[in-house]
């Protein structure tokens, strides 16, 4: 099972069948939230849903070696999830999904999770690309990337459809080189500041 602890307080780990209730109950009680930018929501009925439909596939995604899907845990409490869709192994590219709701929103925990994850996906898959892709909209998303150095790559007009309307996307990407030379500036800075 994949598990990790980011820092004290905020982890990760793989989401199983038997988080169906939490991650519905999630979802549920942060609907008008996450309906927002997430076109998913209005299919999230049940936990059953969760448990018969949506978890068997990330599972077996998982299982496959092409992506994940991980509940975020900030003091042991579900508040979000972060996910790598599909890992294309010829171009050695995937691209990371997430949300966080309630408690977690406003601590910065999802810069923290992303560049877990993203180390990740460079130091232990050995992939060459990263992409986030974020509504043009959601502001809040697009920090992100931002934060973590991803470049941003343009703009797909009217790529998504939220609810009848059509949304511009926002395509940020992160290369192996970037991401080793962005490693190299954090620790030079923080040498530098402990002097």
């Amino acid at each position: 099972m994949f598990t990790h602890q980011i820092t004290e307080r905020l982890g990760l780990k793989l989401i199983e069948r038997q988080d169906a209730d939490a991650l519905f109950a999630l979802v549920d009680a942060n609907r008008d939230h996450l309906r927002e930018w997430l076109g998913w929501v209005d299919g999230a009925t049940g936990a059953e849903v969760y448990r018969e439909e949506v978890i068997p596939i990330w599972l077996k995604q998982y299982a496959d070696g092409d992506g994940f899907a991980c509940g975020i845990y900030y003091d042991g409490a579900l508040v979000g999830t972060v996910a790598l869709h599909e890992i294309n192994q010829t171009l050695r590219q995937t691209s990371i999904g997430y949300y966080v709701t309630g408690a977690g929103r406003g601590k910065n925990l999802m810069t923290e999770v992303v560049r877990f994850i993203t180390a990740y996906c460079f130091t232990t898959l050995g992939l060459n690309r990263v992409v986030i892709e974020c509504a043009a909209g959601n502001t809040r998303s697009q920090r992100i990337p931002e934060r973590l150095g991803f470049v941003k790559e343009g703009t797909l007009r009217s790529a998504e459809r939220l609810y009848g309307d059509f949304h511009d996307v926002i395509v940020y990407a992160m290369l192996a080189d970037d991401w080793q030379s962005n490693m190299i500036q954090v620790e030079q800075t923080e040498v530098g500041d402990n002097r």
